[in-house]
């Protein structure tokens, strides 16, 4: 029997309708600069973990071979991105100033964290966090 595969996350990847409007909020609230740059396509580096794919949604669609829904400009998507900070007070402040629309506002959670939740221009959640002090 072959040994189990050990797959690494190599990429997350979101599919947006803004592509210039996508790049801006995720460099502006979390600093992220392009490593690759297509005019569908970008990839921001993210400090010590996987990369994040900005896909115009025109080209995400091309490579499923189907159109993906269209999201609702005021409901989340089923999507969560969860971001450790150092700084939390400082991480809201950029991504409200990004752009971001504030969901829950920092709180205590269940699990330990103290995070805030946010919808990114493309309805996908975002949370920004830090362990409860």
């Amino acid at each position: 029997m072959a040994a189990p595969a050990s797959p690494r996350l190599a990429l997350v990847i979101l599919a947006v309708a803004d592509l210039p409007r996508a790049v801006a909020f995720w460099s502006e609230a979390f600093g992220l600069r392009p490593t690759v740059q297509t005019p569908v396509y970008v990839e921001l580096a993210l400090e010590g973990g996987p990369r994040l794919g900005l896909y115009d949604r025109r080209g995400f669609g091309r490579n499923l071979g189907v159109e993906p829904a269209a999201p609702s400009p005021t409901a989340p998507q089923p999507t969560e991105l969860y971001f450790h900070c150092d700084d939390l007070d400082q991480a809201i402040a950029q991504v409200q100033q990004a752009g971001g629309v504030l969901l829950s506002a920092r709180a205590l959670r269940d699990w330990g964290d103290e995070a805030a939740y946010f919808r990114d221009p493309d309805g996908n959640v975002v949370v920004v966090a830090r362990p409860a002090p």
